[in-house]
């Protein structure tokens, strides 16, 4: 479980980390290096959630989506210093939900 929870979140590290880079060369004027860092790390974005044990690929991306939004208001809030509200975190708590029924519930 804690090798599932740890890739998810080095996955959505890369995946925010990289987009952000991309996002601050192209729209902020930032120099083309951090393109192609955050492009190269978008590409180990991709390489990450294989490494997970689940057995198909549909489930381990959708429960990736739920630990990926925790993730992303947490980037706001301590990069961007975006201050998350009540519905931010009902939504990422929901979402962890979510993200716990799909992984862990008992199937046969």
């Amino acid at each position: 479980m804690f090798a599932a929870i740890f890739l998810f979140i080095i996955a959505g590290i890369a995946e925010i980390g990289g987009g952000y880079l991309v996002w601050l060369w192209l729209r902020e004027s930032k120099p083309i290096t951090y393109g192609i860092a955050g492009s190269v790390i978008l590409v180990a974005y991709g390489v990450i959630p294989t490494l997970q044990n689940f057995p198909t690929f549909g489930r381990v991306y959708a429960a990736y989506g739920g630990v990926f939004i925790i993730l992303a208001v947490l980037w706001g809030w301590l990069i961007d210093k975006k201050t998350p509200d009540m519905y931010d975190w009902l939504g990422a708590g929901i979402c962890l939900i979510g993200v716990s029924v799909m992984l862990w519930a008992p199937r046969s």
